[in-house]
């Protein structure tokens, strides 16, 4: 019985042809809809220009930067920055500040926006719907500088309101703002009073997109209010769940640089003080540009190597992740 055998020229004009007409439904596909290309042109182009191009300037972390001589023209220095903020006496404290902040807003942040957006979805009323979330949006517009001022003046020992009330149950004042244990709190939870309402508004999206014959079946089969919370509203939102949980892991060594430094002090900078604030402090305000482009390295390269881990235990675990 004779051989088939393959001719290898034909083969590659056969796959070089594929590859030709696939290109041209791509492209065909482009002309079709240009104008959706054309719509997100400008974000590409915003993301180039003042995302992806700046990298180029990344490898000052490795160098010694001269400014006279330029980002090319500045001797290379290794990985000798990187060490000096590894063995820097307030390495530790630095983390341990960045990543204790980061948990404790994870586990009291995160779930506010959810369990707010649950809330929102069973009330009924609609003006009152209405009124309540303008009421939990409404903070998320005011600027951190205000939002600092307000804090202050609501804790101040001597005339603040948090003081009064305690003061009303027979107990001293307090100067909460210089207690370096409170810190934490007062961050994570302000952050909470302002943010859980927009945050919010991405759940509710999810929500409304539930198919409310589930509710209605559930219903006709006797479940409660809650046992429709749990096993319809809940599992319809998980994914957006998911995904907003990845994100807020890839900033986990991300703490916010403003509010941090407008309620920094003397006495609580033992645990305010963390990787944004001191590289303004040392990195910035020294002109030691290599050193904060280092320790700003070290960060994002934490941030990344903790999303790609956590989506990869997620994506094996369920269906949803980011990629």
């Amino acid at each position: 019985m004779p051989q088939l055998t393959t001719n290898p020229v034909n083969s590659a004009g056969a796959v070089n042809a594929a590859r030709r007409q696939a290109l041209r439904k791509r492209l065909r596909g482009v002309t079709m809809n240009y104008q959706l290309y054309l719509f997100i042109l400008p974000t590409l182009v915003y993301f180039i220009v003042f995302h992806y191009w700046p990298m180029y300037g990344v490898q000052i972390a490795f160098k010694d930067f001269n400014g006279a001589l330029g980002i090319e023209g500045s001797p290379w220095a290794g990985l000798k920055h990187f060490l000096r903020f590894v063995h820097a006496p307030s390495f530790w404290t630095i983390i341990t500040n960045t990543v204790g902040i980061s948990l404790f807003q994870l586990v009291v942040g995160f779930p506010a926006p959810i369990l707010l957006a649950l809330l929102l979805n069973e009330i009924r009323s609609g003006k009152f719907r209405k009124v309540l979330q303008t009421v939990t949006y409404a903070p998320h517009f005011i600027s951190i500088v205000v939002l600092v001022s307000m804090i202050m003046l609501l804790l101040n020992p001597s005339y603040g309101v948090v003081n009064k009330a305690i003061g009303l149950f027979g107990f001293e004042s307090h100067d909460f703002m210089t207690d370096k244990s409170w810190f934490k709190a007062i961050y994570v939870l302000s952050d909470v009073w302002q943010n859980a309402g927009w945050s919010s508004i991405i759940y509710l999206a999810a929500l409304a997109g539930i198919d409310q014959e589930q509710h209605e079946a559930a219903m006709i089969d006797g479940a409660s209010r809650l046992q429709r919370i749990r096993h319809i509203n809940i599992p319809g939102i998980t994914p957006t769940i998911v995904i907003l949980f990845l994100f807020a892991i890839g900033g986990i060594m991300t703490v916010g640089f403003e509010k941090v430094f407008l309620m920094q002090n003397p006495l609580n900078l033992e645990a305010s003080e963390v990787i944004s604030t001191y590289v303004y402090k040392v990195g910035l305000l020294q002109l030691q540009y290599s050193f904060s482009s280092a320790v700003g390295l070290f960060n994002t390269s934490i941030n990344f190597i903790l999303l790609l881990i956590v989506n990869a235990v997620v994506k094996r675990l369920g269906e949803t992740s980011l990629w």
